[in-house]
């Protein structure tokens, strides 16, 4: 299978990226030889994210769509522009196979795949597919997702439903909770918080948590914080824990999730789908504040299924400081206090929690062009 390329496509947010390179990743273990080409935005978190990764990559002009007048038309012509680039990079390929997984980047080029002839599966995270994985159903040959939820939103396709769970990175599989409290130098005998907005950060957890940071000084003795803040607001929240009356390590990103979770006793963060599937699989009891601008509201899905096993609460992302910040402070004196119910939310992820869905998803690849010969998986 030497001949082979499997070319991945999204971006824009690490929800869309993050897991594409789990699945890269499994299918590389168990076909060294194939290619692996990711498209993906000119946005910088995937820069970021792609600087370190060791695949070929190339970025499209693609933007989001929308309705007003003057950025449709920005959205046609970067979806055309995106779509031709595509179709040159797959017909200049062999056995060929597309692999896209929501947001603009994704929809061009499994639409090219489509024209071409060539295998396109759509990867779906999210509880409720967002437009991008929409448009693209039409263009997919198999569709894999989270939530069994999700198969109902999907009706219309020809395309073949799985439901696998979320694609995560195989650090997931082994995490080092020694390499993340040496990494960030913290304090074994103390409980660790985590604040965390997801690859891009968030202003407003950001806000509320900062604004806590005196009524969280009471709990100096057993706690400690690890603060993700994103690279827009880092400089802020940093000067805000300045003189703070508890351990702290502010960071603008960190690369171990993984291991940093393994070192986690509890979290405060959003409940995009990824971060939902890392909370269940690594046993963290959490509280999702979901993004409140989503038309779906799909955070929101996402974080209930948590809820119903028992694993989260959900905090709404009001936007009054103050109403936000004292609900928050409702959730975190109570969960930072009563270690038992922290262990039954962890016991209870496992309900959740799916692993294995990234080699599930890579083993069905290797059918869409011919008999695999797989290797251990990582």
């Amino acid at each position: 299978m030497s001949d082979v390329s499997f070319f991945f496509a999204g971006g824009g947010t690490g929800g869309h990226i993050y897991p594409l390179l789990s699945i890269a990743e499994q299918v590389q273990a168990r076909c060294p030889e194939a290619r692996i080409h990711f498209l993906h935005s000119t946005r910088s978190v995937d820069q970021r994210v792609f600087e370190k990764i060791p695949f070929q990559r190339t970025p499209l002009p693609a933007t989001g769509l929308s309705f007003h007048p003057v950025k449709f038309l920005r959205f046609a012509s970067t979806f055309h522009q995106s779509f031709v680039q595509a179709k040159r990079l797959l017909s200049a390929s062999s056995h060929p196979v597309v692999i896209g997984a929501g947001g603009f980047v994704a929809a061009p080029v499994c639409r090219a795949g489509s024209k071409l002839g060539i295998p396109v599966a759509l990867v779906n995270v999210d509880l409720l597919p967002g437009r991008a994985n929409k448009l693209s159903a039409r263009w997919a040959d198999e569709i894999f997702v989270q939530f069994e939820e999700s198969k109902d939103c999907f009706k219309g396709s020809r395309a073949t439903l799985s439901v696998v769970g979320c694609p995560l990175r195989s650090s997931f599989d082994h995490p080092d909770r020694e390499k993340a409290l040496a990494d960030l130098a913290l304090d074994r005998d103390k409980k660790v918080l985590l604040i965390t907005g997801a690859s891009s950060g968030s202003m407003r957890i950001n806000e509320a948590v900062c604004h806590l940071l005196p009524q969280l000084a009471q709990f100096a003795d057993r706690w400690q914080i690890v603060h993700l803040t994103g690279l827009d607001n880092y400089q802020m929240v940093r000067n805000r824990y300045e003189g703070a009356g508890i351990s702290h390590k502010v960071l603008d990103y960190y690369d171990h999730m993984a291991d940093l979770f393994a070192a986690t006793d509890l979290l405060v963060g959003r409940s995009g789908a990824v971060s939902v599937a890392e909370y269940a699989v690594a046993g963290v009891p959490s509280i999702c504040m979901p993004y409140p601008h989503h038309k779906d509201r799909h955070q929101y899905f996402n974080a209930d299924k948590l809820v119903q096993a028992d694993a989260a609460v959900i905090v709404d992302d009001v936007p009054d400081l103050q109403d936000r910040s004292e609900w928050l402070w409702e959730e975190l004196a109570d969960l930072m206090t009563h270690d038992e119910r922290r262990r039954e939310m962890s016991a209870a992820c496992k309900e959740v929690a799916r692993p294995g869905a990234a080699a599930a998803i890579a083993d069905r690849l290797l059918t869409l062009v011919g008999p695999a010969q797989p290797t251990t998986g990582v």
